[in-house]
């Protein structure tokens, strides 16, 4: 055997379809596009999402919720990480939403901060947030401390 004697195995290779070469060749003229229609015009592109007259995916599937755009969503810190913090000595003086960002307690220094009433204060501290919860109040108050509304 030589080198040009080489063929592919019998069945591996096919060749091409060659449309529109006669009604003899069983895929003449229409090609296999089926009768007219969108289909089977060139440059044929279906909208995404298209599936016939099935209702799409995106209308099956139900929705359901509500998104407030106008949500303003707090980061929480607690009096016992002011506390904690306090005590290292990582936060001193009046403690603001940038020194509370300076010692670590917050991760985004330009979004709002909500002080929250779990832990105990050993010392008065003058806190500016935000907002602060109910029990949060009462505490800082209880401790001589000060809360202010930013």
């Amino acid at each position: 055997m030589s080198l040009h004697q080489l063929t592919p195995a019998e069945g591996s290779r096919k060749s091409k379809k060659r449309l529109g070469r006669g009604q003899g060749s069983g895929i003449g003229g229409r090609s296999g596009k089926g009768n007219k229609g969108h289909q089977s015009r060139s440059g044929f592109k279906s909208k995404l999402g298209n599936e016939g007259g099935q209702m799409p995916l995106q209308r099956r599937v139900p929705k359901f919720g509500f998104t407030n755009r106008f949500r303003v969503e707090y980061q929480a810190v607690n009096l016992y990480t002011v506390q904690r913090a306090a005590s290292a000595g990582r936060l001193t003086g009046a403690i603001t939403p940038e020194a509370l960002y300076e010692a670590g307690l917050i991760r985004k220094a330009n979004e709002p901060v909500k002080v929250l009433g779990s832990g105990e204060l050993s010392q008065g501290f003058e806190i500016h947030a935000h907002a602060f919860s109910q029990s949060a109040l009462d505490k800082i108050n209880t401790a001589g401390g000060k809360a202010v509304t930013l």
